[in-house]
């Protein structure tokens, strides 16, 4: 991952063979980002998705093997702790115009990844809420 600062944005590329995920949770750790807007596009392989059930409050992953386009990437970035903490949504095409999406746990760049990451001033945390099975945004 190579990145550079654009005021109180990060402009970043994620290179073939790395993740979408860890890039961005390294670039948190190192720049000490607080709270972030993030979105992106790019190519990626070796997919992991998923999709919250409320009800069982469990998070159902679909691993996906092949060569697909990121079509959209937007979440955000918070703390829970001193850990950053990622939460981001995806939708990936294949070459046959089939669509997948879901929340991102893990996504291998196979051509490149264009992430912006762009910060705010102040801080939001996180924290688990029991009744609904999620770490909810903590003001």
């Amino acid at each position: 991952m190579k990145y550079k600062k654009l005021g109180q944005t990060y402009v970043l590329r994620v290179d073939p063979g790395e993740d979408i995920v860890q890039s961005i949770l390294k670039l948190a750790d190192k720049e000490d980002i607080q709270v972030a807007e993030v979105t992106g596009i790019g190519a990626v392989s070796d997919v992991t998705i998923g999709v919250f059930d409320p009800l069982e409050k469990v998070y159902h992953s679909t691993e996906l093997s092949d060569v697909f386009e990121i079509t959209s990437l937007i979440g955000n970035l918070t703390r829970q702790g001193r850990q950053p903490y990622l939460h981001v949504h995806v939708n990936i095409a294949s070459f046959d115009g089939k669509t997948y999406g879901g929340h991102l746990n893990k996504a291998t760049v196979s051509a490149t990844a264009e992430i912006i990451v762009r910060t705010f001033e102040g801080e939001i945390g996180r924290q688990f809420d029991n009744e609904i099975g999620l770490n909810l945004f903590k003001f």
